[in-house]
């Protein structure tokens, strides 16, 4: 009897540091509601529609950037698939099927759901919106495909003329890193047409109500600075930084400054208040025109919008309010504010991309594409939560791609009872970030009664 209890089977997985935050997900019943909300019109033989859509998902941070490549990151991998909750994993082509399966309602449902899991867990939905303004960035990034998918069209990709795919709208709780809304597009949508449709899913998601609008700040780039969109957004009581569209009302802004101010940081950029008064918006803004040098000797100008005042600005920057009596320092803060988007939505862009393989999965049907992006944010959202989870110093520096590639794939050996239910981890100790989970992963799986040791593996 005694014998029975204690007997213990163990599998060799190259992602142990994976498999430890797959525990964590399975204790908090994280699919909960995809099952609950995700029904696909589709028979079961072995694995049910949502089962087959939770190993597209364990792909995802498996590092796989292909759905081809669950037979050999995780179909092969047992103990793997046994942390998560698993019995066993479904074969590539069968998941494919699942994907083209899928309809619009059910990327309704995804939608729904994933809205329930970042309610529960995000840092975003929890915002203390009394203690600070908290910041949305919305952007677009063009996801390249074969010309005979649904709505591949032409738009823009960078550095790819005349490539046809779609695009991908998105609206990221900068501060915290999380995704907050994901949503696919044909390829010639900008966020000109984008921007509210986004910011009104946002808006559900985060169950913003008039208080705390009037506590976010939405931050956009001249893709969306069109007078319509931001008077839109002013009026709906959010707080703006954006740069101006129109090309014309640029260059006749600049001319209105009556002093350039240096960059002290670069030598080639300067800005300066536009004098001209803001009547044509809803609420007061200020002005900033910026220019910059080119090679050939003239400029390149832009007028950045904002609505909020120098001491607001200078708050979110974590700069003394005393800068505020400064007009260098203040022009400045206006103009790092909205350059901070490039480390923001343009890097979670990248990350996804280069980590979690954000265009290398390319559906025919849309809703089956759409399907694979909204499992993508919500691995980029595990990914951002595991962080958090680990409280190592050395682990919180690490981006989407180095959470993947290096965190998550620390080889070892997982021990599962006879019930199946892991019962101690054992990291490779010759792993350079094995000695720095250590402590992060017993203060993680102690609750949960799970060994974590180092050892030859």
């Amino acid at each position: 009897m005694n014998e029975c209890i204690t007997q213990t089977t163990q599998h060799f997985t190259a992602s142990a540091s994976l498999a430890a935050i797959g525990v964590k997900l399975s204790q908090l019943d994280f699919f909960g509601p995809i099952r609950t909300h995700v029904q696909i019109q589709q028979k079961t033989v072995k694995h049910t529609p949502v089962d087959k859509l939770t190993d597209a998902f364990i792909s995802l941070l498996a590092g796989a950037h292909g759905v081809v490549e669950i037979n050999t990151r995780l179909r092969t991998d047992v103990g793997l698939q046994r942390a998560f909750g698993r019995s066993s994993c479904a074969e590539q082509s069968v998941v494919q099927e699942t994907l083209d399966a899928c309809t619009a309602e059910n990327v309704r449902q995804l939608q729904q759901a994933l809205d329930e899991i970042y309610r529960s867990h995000s840092q975003g939905f929890r915002h203390d919106y009394e203690a600070g303004f908290h910041l949305l960035d919305v952007d677009m990034s063009g996801l390249p495909c074969g010309p005979k998918a649904a709505f591949a069209t032409k738009g823009y990709f960078a550095g790819q003329y005349h490539r046809r795919g779609r695009q991908l709208g998105r609206v990221l709780a900068t501060q915290y890193e999380e995704v907050v809304v994901d949503r696919l597009f044909a390829g010639n949508v900008q966020l000109i047409k984008a921007l509210q449709p986004l910011v009104e899913a946002a808006e559900t998601t985060l169950e913003l109500d008039e208080a705390k609008r009037a506590r976010t700040i939405i931050r956009v780039d001249a893709g969306s600075g069109t007078l319509d969109d931001l008077n839109w957004l002013l009026a709906r009581g959010f707080e703006i930084m954006a740069k101006e569209y129109s090309g014309q009302r640029v260059l006749r802004l600049a001319k209105t400054v009556t002093a350039w101010v240096q960059d002290p940081d670069w030598s080639e950029r300067s800005f300066g208040w536009v004098s001209e008064p803001p009547t044509d918006y809803v609420r007061p803004i200020q002005r900033i025109a910026v220019r910059c040098r080119r090679q050939d000797g003239t400029f390149a100008y832009g007028v950045l919008i904002c609505s909020l005042s120098a001491q607001q600005v200078l708050t979110m920057l974590g700069r003394p309010n005393s800068q505020a009596a400064d007009p260098v320092a203040v022009l400045l803060a206006y103009v790092t504010f909205y350059d901070l988007r490039g480390g923001g939505i343009e890097t979670s862009f990248k990350g996804d991309k280069q980590g979690l393989g954000l265009t290398k999965r390319n559906k025919k049907r849309f809703e089956a594409q759409h399907m694979l992006v909204l499992l993508g944010s919500l691995a980029h959202n595990v990914v951002v939560w595991a962080r958090r989870w680990l409280t190592s110093p050395q682990i919180q520096r690490c981006g989407i791609l180095r959470m993947v590639r290096d965190v998550f794939h620390i080889s070892g050996l997982l021990r599962f009872d006879a019930l199946t239910q892991l019962v101690e981890i054992v990291l490779n100790q010759d792993a350079r970030l094995a000695r720095s989970l250590i402590r992060p992963l017993r203060e993680l799986l102690t609750p949960l009664h799970i060994v974590v040791n180092l050892g030859e593996t």
